[in-house]
């Protein structure tokens, strides 16, 4: 069932830059959209559970939970609104490595030498994919790639605290990401259109009739994806959620190319297989009780 739970949270992950693409379609930026979704569930939540709040005493690192969150939102839906879908999913999924690393420091799981050949390998296609023939070296040379490898990072660093913080009651986590997605989104939003970098949002009750049901639509989504996403994580090592998780890589591309949004050439489908290969490996690995298996078991019973 968590593993079940994090494919079913891949999947509107995966699938969600159709809605953002369309609500944008009708003038509202995807900055905006993401403060606005956020922000009415943040404030339904937040009033139906007002006893969520007291959590954020005992454990403060809920508002760090409710940061990372909100920048892997701002990240991912800015960029697959901006960018190739396919290029920008893989750059997130950059996510693997952050992982690991992220794991050895915060929840003391050592890679072991098989996990660092399968970071080298997913790296490498990685680095494929990012290698144009008009760029000199494989990193990412576009707004767009740049917010799929810091969303990656943050959502390495979600799931991290999801693990650390699952002694705090769930309706508390849920708080602190849907308010972190809507304060950093709000934050950026607003800080972008003052900049002008983003578009003002319209302000026309036209516009709005256009993208509201998109909006219902994303939000029933997320809130859904959120509850899968903390049952999941909570529940599987760092490593084997962020395996599970590649399977966005899969509804984002065949969504995206069967609605023109993204393109296949020889260069992305063989970063892609290096990728999935390095998924693939990790997979097996646990599957036959290796030596990452065992370490995650015994971490799992170690009291946090």
């Amino acid at each position: 069932m968590p593993a079940l739970a994090l494919v079913f949270n891949a999947f509107v992950w995966g699938v969600s830059w159709f809605p953002f693409r369309q609500i944008e379609a009708h003038g509202l930026h995807p900055v905006w959209t993401t403060a606005l979704v956020y922000a009415v569930i943040a404030l339904a939540m937040g009033w139906l559970r007002r006893h969520a709040w007291l959590a954020f005493v005992r454990w403060p690192g809920l508002a760090l939970l409710g940061l990372a969150a909100g920048f892997t939102n701002v990240g991912f839906n800015w960029a697959v609104t901006q960018g190739d879908v396919v290029r920008v999913v893989l750059l997130f999924y950059l996510m693997p490595l952050w992982s690991v690393l992220l794991a050895w420091v915060f929840l003391g799981e050592r890679p072991s030498r098989s996990a660092l050949a399968r970071m080298a390998l997913a790296l490498a296609g990685v680095a494929v994919v990012l290698k144009r023939p008009e760029t000199d070296w494989p990193v990412p040379a576009s707004l767009p790639d740049w917010l799929g490898v810091a969303a990656g990072f943050s959502f390495a660093l979600t799931n991290i605290l999801l693990r650390r913080l699952r002694a705090a009651p769930g309706e508390s986590r849920a708080l602190a990401m849907f308010g972190g997605c809507a304060l950093v989104a709000g934050l950026t939003a607003a800080a972008g259109t003052t900049l002008g970098a983003i578009a003002a949002p319209p302000l026309q009750p036209s516009a709005a009739a256009g993208w509201a049901g998109w909006a219902a639509l994303l939000g029933a989504g997320f809130v859904f994806a959120n509850v899968c996403l903390q049952y999941g994580a909570a529940r599987l090592a760092a490593s084997a959620t962020s395996v599970i998780m590649l399977s966005e890589v899969l509804f984002a591309s065949v969504s995206s190319v069967a609605w023109g949004a993204a393109t296949l050439d020889g260069r992305i489908w063989a970063g892609g297989a290096l990728i999935v290969l390095a998924a693939l490996w990790s997979s097996f690995a646990r599957t036959n009780g290796g030596e990452d298996d065992r370490r995650s078991r015994i971490l799992e019973d170690t009291p946090s």
